[in-house]
């Protein structure tokens, strides 16, 4: 009778016991990493620690007060407003003893600007009758030439529906029609193309669906229009693609604007640039025989082409000008690393607003406390002293001029940085803070574009938090801040928004910030209230901080993704 017993497999127990001591050891290891990376954790918060107690509430609250007073008239560059706001940002960069940012040994760069304020005309003519508009009810306009009389006369009207040209999507709005010297009428926004799977939604392999690619921003549509040779360019205002209503475009576009004063006045800008809201377009539409909404439908296919209308445009624009050096004020914190305190990281955040308005009744200042005084709050308080050892490289502290403008302070140091930008890692942008309360996440404005984010998301993971991406992608916010200046000049850069879901209101709550875009922003409410609640800035703050702290430790620059616009920008900077 056979055993029952099975045979003894003795390379099976050779194998058997081989796996166990594996197991053993490699949980071991995970185990060992995992104290490790908790005690590496431990040790970073111990030595963030003095440096983040310094950023609270009160700290906060202090500046915004001050830069956001009523004094400061709302901080219009080239004012009394700048004086005060650039002498208060330098003497808090001397007070907690940052180096002077500029390498000639002060706390600011000039910007030279132009201040430019219109007197503008406009009508159309269709056939015998003339349609005259109104300012700023029925349009603005203005011109970044920097010449006393802008003219127009009886200029073609060509609509070319959203002005865009972009060949990695196959899209030519202009086709080969010849616009030289003419007023083109243009859609705010990104070609809303519908999925052809499902037409209630939008495609996202062209235009980013739902997201704003910068073919959609104004500052685009003008661009192209110059590019072209067009005389004039006139863009119709919706609220929803704008992503704000008409009251915004007035409020920034009727008063003093500004220009950066280049050598040659800025002749290759287009000559005038307009908006004119919807219920005009659509009565101009109708008056040339012609149906508005069933254009604008066709304008959202690749074969749309331009169309002549019959009408001519008049435009008459009268500028006084006045030049002047403005100025982005810029601290140092010098890095601990010998061989890498050439290197540099940036935070910015943009000081200025829009000014004073006297033609107003009642208030006139336009205080902007949440934009962008929080902001600069928030520079100032992360510029911390206390942090021993400093980083290993140097950190700069800026605060911008004339964003509102155009991101004019911003562009003007990428194109004359005081610091070589291929050994400047990263920008990390603030505009306009979370001042509602702590929120269970932090929205990340720039998410998906580069390895910073990736810094972004683990920090706020520690704090018990998440990284959220754009509340509302069809704003196109990532192209409306300075951070975009860097960007374009290929600098990985960070910005982070206000669009959080505060804790106060629940899983679902609205959020707090899409409540101020549509009651206080750009207007002369965005100022200090007292049931503002600092303690979800403090954390956001404090995740910039750690951010940037590691970037400027890090053995290696942060990265643009694999998908990102910004990409070859960077690697042929750093190729060089």
């Amino acid at each position: 009778m056979p055993s029952l017993r099975p045979a003894f497999d003795t390379n099976a127990a050779i194998t058997f016991a081989y796996t166990t001591k594996m197991t053993r050891l490699l949980t071991a290891i995970v185990c060992f990493a995992a104290s490790a990376s908790l005690l590496a954790e431990d040790e970073l918060a111990l030595r963030l620690q003095p440096a983040l107690e310094t950023i609270t509430p009160d700290g906060l609250l202090a500046h915004i007060k001050v830069l956001a007073s009523n004094e400061f008239e709302g901080r219009s560059p080239g004012t009394k407003g700048e004086e005060l706001s650039v002498k208060y940002i330098a003497d808090q960069f001397k007070k907690i003893e940052l180096k002077p940012g500029n390498p000639d040994g002060t706390y600011t760069q000039e910007v030279p600007l132009a201040g430019i304020k219109s007197e503008p005309r406009m009508s159309f003519t269709i056939a015998d009758k003339t349609m005259d508009l109104k300012y700023p009810d029925d349009f603005v306009a203005s011109s970044a030439r920097l010449q006393p009389e802008i003219k127009i006369d009886k200029a073609n009207v060509v609509f070319v529906g959203y002005g865009v040209v972009a060949p990695e999507y196959g899209w030519n709005d202009y086709k080969d029609v010849d616009v030289r010297g003419k007023t083109l009428l243009m859609l705010i926004g990104d070609p809303p193309v519908p999925d052809p799977k499902d037409p209630a939604k939008l495609n996202d392999k062209i235009f980013k669906g739902k997201a704003m690619t910068y073919y959609g921003r104004w500052t685009y549509k003008y661009e192209i229009a110059a590019q072209k040779g067009a005389a004039a360019a006139i863009i119709i205002h919706e609220t929803e693609p704008a992503a704000y209503p008409w009251q915004v475009v007035r409020s920034s576009w009727g008063k003093e604007n500004f220009e950066l004063d280049n050598p040659n006045k800025n002749m290759d800008a287009i000559s005038a640039r307009s908006w004119i809201t919807v219920e005009v377009a659509k009565k101009l539409f109708a008056d040339c025989g012609q149906d508005f909404d069933a254009l604008k439908k066709s304008a959202i296919a690749k074969e749309f082409r331009p169309l002549t209308l019959n009408a001519k445009a008049n435009i008459e624009i009268k500028q006084q000008i006045r030049s002047f050096k403005s100025h982005n004020v810029i601290g140092k914190l010098e890095g601990n690393d010998p061989k890498l305190r050439d290197e540099y990281i940036i935070y910015t955040a943009h000081w200025d607003h829009l000014g004073r308005h006297p033609e107003l009744q009642g208030d006139q200042i336009f205080n902007g406390a949440i934009d962008n005084a929080s902001g600069v709050a928030a520079v100032i308080q992360l510029a911390s002293k206390t942090l021993n050892p400093p980083p290993k490289r140097s950190v700069l502290f800026m605060a911008t001029t004339a964003e509102e403008a155009g991101l004019l302070g911003a562009k003007f140091y990428v194109e004359h940085p005081l610091y070589p930008l291929e050994k400047t890692l990263a920008d990390i942008n603030i505009d306009s803070m979370n001042v509602w309360g702590k929120a269970r996440d932090i929205e990340d404005l720039s998410l998906g574009f580069s390895t910073i984010d990736d810094l972004l998301a683990a920090a706020a993971k520690r704090q018990g938090r998440s990284a959220i991406p754009d509340s509302r992608p069809d704003k196109g916010k990532i192209y409306r801040a300075d951070n975009f200046e860097f960007s374009k000049a290929g600098l990985p850069s960070l910005y982070a928004g206000k669009g959080e879901h505060l804790l106060s209101r629940g899983q679902n709550g609205p959020l707090r910030s899409d409540e101020y875009d549509s009651t206080d922003y750009h207007q002369v409410t965005d100022e200090v209230r007292p049931d503002w609640d600092l303690s979800g800035a403090v954390q956001d703050v404090q995740l910039l901080f750690e951010v940037g702290y590691e970037v400027a430790n890090s053995d290696k620059f942060p990265e643009w993704k694999v998908e990102s616009e910004f990409k070859a920008k960077r690697d042929a900077m750093l190729k060089k």
